[in-house]
């Protein structure tokens, strides 16, 4: 699978999520450029990021960072 992230690091909050199956990377690529660049045309400092993993699941063990703050952050899984 792959997903786009929005993610707010002054606020520590995902902005938006997107799911995309892996037959669907340059539409997910392109996706992620037009957000970089309305983000950016707006002055809006926002991460966007695109990852891939097998699962929603998987991405939330390997990419904590955007779905836990930092108190569960400091915490072992």
């Amino acid at each position: 699978m792959i997903f786009i992230v929005e993610y707010n690091r002054i606020i520590g909050k995902i902005i938006n999520f997107e799911c995309f199956d892996d037959k669907d990377w340059k539409k997910a690529e392109g996706l992620r450029f037009e957000k970089e660049l309305t983000l950016n045309r707006a002055g809006i400092e926002n991460e966007v990021v695109l990852l891939e993993a097998v699962s929603e699941e998987a991405l939330r063990r390997t990419h904590r960072r955007y779905f836990e703050d930092l108190n569960q952050l400091a915490t072992l899984p």
